[in-house]
């Protein structure tokens, strides 16, 4: 049984199976979530008998990002109120996404996440902290320069311009073609093939996919990873702050939604609805 309110936590085997679990608000990223995941990480990494770390999410999508106003959300902001200005905004959000990041990036065992329907913006950082990443056939991912921008260490950097400039989703298929998804498979195959991989991988020496992993991580490292996610986040923080400004160009969804996220969905639909016009 699980030992945390907003993630489900199991252990099979020498695998640590990790499942976000707030299918209601499509697995928003409140931060109880966060902490809950923190903590299962922590726990999977604690238990030696744990080789790998598997992360999925409940229901028909992986995570729709951040928690925008959900009642975890007001309970959370009750509770550990952000400072007022700048300040309080960077302090809250770098504890939330970058620091985070950066750890869970560095966590000692293999971590392979699994996607399904929507990955959105924050859940895009989350799931790139993965080791190895597989989608279903429906995944939508969606970039953006959010707090732990990993954008141009996932995909050719041309390539991610060209998407972040247009604000559009990405799909398992385009998604694996730029380098971000390693493998795809049908919605109802993913969890056993993710497992499957996961049980191979857990039967080599713990230690030496350790080192593996180290060594991998510190060649990125030496190319300027974690220094760009630590400056990037102050382009970040400009931007965000600049959409308050009277000349930003797009609207404010009448929902909850960040305004680019908003314009994708439309895109999106729209581009669905021509499909099927034509077909």
């Amino acid at each position: 049984m699980s030992k945390f309110d907003n993630v489900q936590y199991e252990v099979e085997g020498s695998i640590a199976i990790i499942t976000l679990d707030r299918v209601r608000y499509r697995n928003a990223l409140s931060d109880f979530l966060m902490s809950d995941l923190d903590a299962a990480f922590k726990e999977a990494v604690k238990d030696r008998d744990v080789r790998v770390i598997t992360l999925f999410g409940a229901g028909d999508h992986f995570s729709g990002g951040h928690d925008l106003g959900s009642p975890q959300r007001e309970e959370a902001e009750e509770l550990n109120p952000t400072e007022e200005g700048i300040r309080g905004t960077y302090r809250r959000s770098w504890d939330f996404d970058v620091e985070r990041g950066l750890r869970w990036r560095s966590l000692e065992k293999p971590l392979v996440a699994a996607v399904q329907g929507y990955c959105i913006f924050a859940a895009w950082a989350v799931a790139s902290c993965a080791d190895v990443i597989f989608a279903s056939d429906d995944a939508l991912f969606l970039p953006s320069n959010f707090q732990y921008f990993s954008v141009p260490w996932d995909i050719h950097h041309r390539k991610a311009k060209e998407i972040l400039f247009e604000s559009r989703f990405v799909d398992a298929e385009e998604a694996k073609t730029a380098g971000l998804v390693n493998r795809i498979y049908p919605l109802e195959d993913l969890r056993t093939e993710t497992l499957a991989y996961a049980q191979r991988v857990s039967e080599n020496d713990p230690f030496k996919l350790r080192m593996m992993k180290m060594a991998v991580n510190q060649a990125l490292d030496i190319q300027g990873f974690t220094a760009h996610i630590q400056g990037s986040y102050a382009h970040y923080s400009l931007s965000a702050n600049a959409e308050k400004d009277p000349g930003y160009a797009l609207s404010k969804p009448e929902v909850k939604r960040r305004p680019n996220v908003q314009r994708a969905l439309d895109h999106y639909l729209e581009e669905q609805a021509r499909k099927d016009t034509d077909d």
